[in-house]
């Protein structure tokens, strides 16, 4: 049995294959980065098993159980792992590290695998990414990308990424694009799931480099940040992006053409502003995307919605502002032209 006192360790295991052997509903929550699912029990043996431990007794549902995960794995064997080598070193782990990856790593390891399960299981992991997260302040030097909706943040971000600087995605973990029509067709992970992804982007950080992280509210979507990084968001000096609105119209109606080519999709994602816009802004909206003038719907959506909440956010702000990145075009060019000008100030910090 292995034991990890730390996220870093546990990380850095060292073994071939990390395999998870929770139902497929446990693992679609969260799990290890980069383990593969191979069910001791399918979602309805785990539920039909519990049912007995509770109803009939415990001996029961152990002997139902053990013959279940005896088949599976057998199942598992003929399958995945068919092809693994004699040398092959496996890290299996359950809900707490008992008797699913137990059972499950003693067949490995009478095969000749040099099999191991993690002391204490998933709950083990998830404990050190808890107290990252939540109990131990980050001591990452933090630098927020801001500007308004449309200005290509998250693809500055991925140039700022190729020009080695420290980046933290947040809406590419999360799943979402942190607006309004900001939801993607993948659908956005459990929230546990979130917090592995940035446990483990965090763990690969150097705190003593500054990290750039997009500014955003404490939730993207149905994601919720972590305390410890929204208490150092709250404080981060920024960076702003600025493009005329133009630019950022065209980058807007590429970068949304998921949702602009489904107009049910986003006629039902505007609708619930009219509460909030007024019914005559909404039906003008609805007018331009029914006229297929997407340009001029992007215009007016940022003009009338966008643009007067970042004003209203901005007015009660108190972060230090380090620079202003003005770029008249949002392709390419103006993309890498606004990375390199985030870089100069950097070198500065």
């Amino acid at each position: 049995m292995a034991e990890f006192t730390s996220l870093h360790d546990l990380l850095n295991h060292g073994f071939d294959t990390v395999i998870d052997v929770r139902s497929p509903a446990e693992f679609a929550i969260d799990h290890l980065p980069g383990a593969i699912n191979l069910p001791a029990l399918t979602n309805d043996q785990r539920a039909s098993v519990g049912t007995t431990y509770k109803q009939v007794s415990p001996f029961t549902a152990r002997k139902i159980g053990a013959a279940l995960v005896a088949r599976n794995v057998a199942d598992h064997l003929d399958g995945p792992l068919a092809d693994k080598p004699g040398s092959w070193r496996p890290l299996v782990y359950c809900w707490r590290g008992g008797q699913r990856s137990g059972s499950f790593a003693s067949i490995l390891s009478q095969i000749g695998w040099r099999a191991e399960t993690i002391k204490g299981g998933y709950m083990t992991y998830r404990r050190h990414v808890f107290d990252l997260l939540y109990n131990a302040p980050m001591p990452h030097r933090i630098v927020l990308l801001d500007g308004n909706t449309g200005t290509a943040k998250t693809d500055i971000l991925q140039r700022l990424k190729e020009r080695d600087v420290q980046v933290l995605d947040l809406e590419g973990m999360a799943g979402h694009r942190g607006s309004l029509l900001g939801a993607t067709e993948a659908g956005q992970p459990a929230q546990k799931g979130f917090e592995s992804r940035l446990a483990a982007a965090i763990s690969t950080l150097d705190p003593d480099r500054v990290t750039v992280v997009e500014a955003e509210s404490s939730k993207i979507g149905q994601i919720n940040l972590p305390e410890q990084l929204w208490a150092c968001m709250t404080t981060a000096p920024r960076l702003v992006m600025n493009a005329p609105l133009t630019a950022r119209a065209k980058y807007l109606t590429e970068a949304y053409r998921d949702v602009t080519q489904n107009p049910e999709i986003l006629k039902k994602r505007l609708e619930p502003l009219r509460y909030l816009r007024s019914h005559a802004t909404v039906d003008n909206w609805l007018k331009l995307l029914e006229s297929n003038d997407l340009l001029a719907l992007a215009k007016a959506l940022m003009q009338d919605h966008y643009d007067p909440a970042y004003a209203r956010s901005r007015r009660i702000d108190s972060r230090a502002v380090l620079g202003d990145i003005t770029v008249e075009t949002l392709d390419e060019t103006g993309q890498n032209h606004a990375a390199d000008a985030i870089l100069n100030h950097l070198k500065s910090l």
